[in-house]
């Protein structure tokens, strides 16, 4: 009792002393809503309200004691009834705590203690803290630059094909210029390494040789990477010093971050839309499959980019094709004066938050399982990006470690030792 009336004291020292004079409370007062009284045994403010003429309900809870909610006895007390209650929504804790105490904007404390303070809480509710999203990559802005300078790649599928009487698999894979949009697709027999590196040898007879390859961490693109190196290395010094220049970079996004490659997974929704609207699910023939996917390149290679005007008198749109089919002098002119300044903005992650760090304990986001099973572990590597900033991050859990993104990593307290 003696604590409580400290912490009145401390929290309301005016009205405390306005009600012991017997005169009434200021019209600014934050209490003056709820009608408080003094009570004359305990010394404790408490809720005048207005059910005196309820015979059912006790008199603590009609009167209940009327706390802070910034005072480190009011957060002892949430943390008493979290636990107790074996951390139930915010809801359910108000509930039963105003059948003793008030807490003035108490669902909002509540909150505050569960988001910041419980690390229970955190584990089963708390979201991860994403940073604010980075500037283009230089690969987005490879200006005057052949198509496909700077390709992403990523494979899709698989499709049925009848072949005679019986069915097969196919895969996709899309090429994708990351500056001006421009796709290229093909089929693939298989989704190995073999498969890929045919793949990319028919996309350099047809397009020309990529500077750098962006993709996901997919085994065949590993495969196909690790191959290339190695064949590399084989050579003699006098092949490798004239083909050093003909290498092509790979550049692989972090596991379970399809976000990071946004601008190809974008591409291959509009694909499969395509698809399905065109063939359905019904098994088709090989050479069926691959002229729809080549007239869909079409399609998609004659997609305008950024905003087409109604207005009769405005130019026509660029589409990748403009750059395809021979006018590059046309295709970047309008590219840098209408479609460029389209990109500043940051339609989400536009708020700054605070870099992950070393030592850090995490839980991984695992959409396979539930909530409770997600491996929990530290911070033990970082990965600065172009502007300084974690978005990748290692985390090791046990004797394993795992590099994943920061928005599939949910910052908790320290585990105690």
């Amino acid at each position: 009792m003696a604590i409580l009336q400290q912490a009145q004291g401390e929290s309301f020292p005016s009205e405390m002393a306005q009600l012991m004079a017997g005169k009434p409370l200021q019209t600014n007062s934050r209490l003056l809503c709820l009608a408080p009284e003094l009570d004359a045994a305990s010394k404790l403010l408490r809720i005048g309200g207005r059910l005196r003429h309820c015979e059912e309900i006790e008199p603590e809870s009609m009167h209940p004691i009327i706390l802070d909610p910034r005072h480190p006895v009011t957060t002892l007390l949430i943390k008493e009834y979290d636990t107790k209650l074996f951390h139930p929504g915010p809801e359910r804790i108000l509930a039963e705590m105003r059948r003793k105490y008030w807490i003035l904007r108490g669902r909002e404390a509540i909150r505050r203690y569960q988001r910041k303070d419980c690390p229970v809480c955190q584990k089963f509710r708390k979201t991860p803290q994403i940073p604010r999203m980075a500037d283009l990559p230089p690969a987005r802005l490879r200006l005057f630059k052949p198509a496909f300078y700077s390709t992403g790649i990523d494979c899709f599928g698989p499709y049925s094909v009848k072949i005679g009487r019986k069915s097969e698999k196919r895969w996709g894979i899309l090429f994708k210029c990351m500056t001006t949009r421009a796709v290229y697709i093909d089929l693939l027999p298989r989704i190995d390494t073999d498969s890929f590196l045919m793949a990319l040898r028919r996309f350099i007879a047809r397009r020309g040789k990529p500077f750098e390859v962006l993709c996901d961490q997919g085994t065949n693109f590993k495969g196909g990477e690790r191959e290339l190196h190695q064949t590399y290395a084989e050579l003699v010094p006098e092949l490798q010093e004239q083909l050093a220049s003909q290498q092509i970079i790979f550049r692989f996004n972090p596991p379970h971050a399809p976000h990071f490659g946004g601008c190809w997974e974008r591409e291959i929704r509009s694909l499969k839309q395509a698809l399905q609207v065109t063939l359905g699910t019904q098994p088709i023939p090989e050479e069926t499959l691959q002229t729809v996917l080549i007239e869909i390149e079409g399609i998609l290679n004659s997609k305008p980019l950024g905003y087409t005007s109604s207005n009769a008198s405005d130019p026509d749109p660029i589409t990748p094709n403009s750059l395809l089919m021979g006018r590059p002098d046309h295709f970047w002119k309008r590219f840098i004066k209408f479609y460029l300044p389209g990109l500043q903005t940051r339609n989400k992650w536009q708020r700054e938050s605070p870099d992950i760090k070393v030592g850090t304990t995490v839980m991984i986001v695992d959409p396979q399982f539930p909530r409770a099973l997600w491996p929990i572990g530290q911070i033990s590597q970082v990965f600065p990006g172009f502007d300084n900033r974690i978005r990748t991050v290692e985390v090791k859990v046990k004797d394993k470690s795992y590099v994943r993104p920061v928005a599939k990593v949910v910052q908790l307290p320290a585990i105690p030792d």
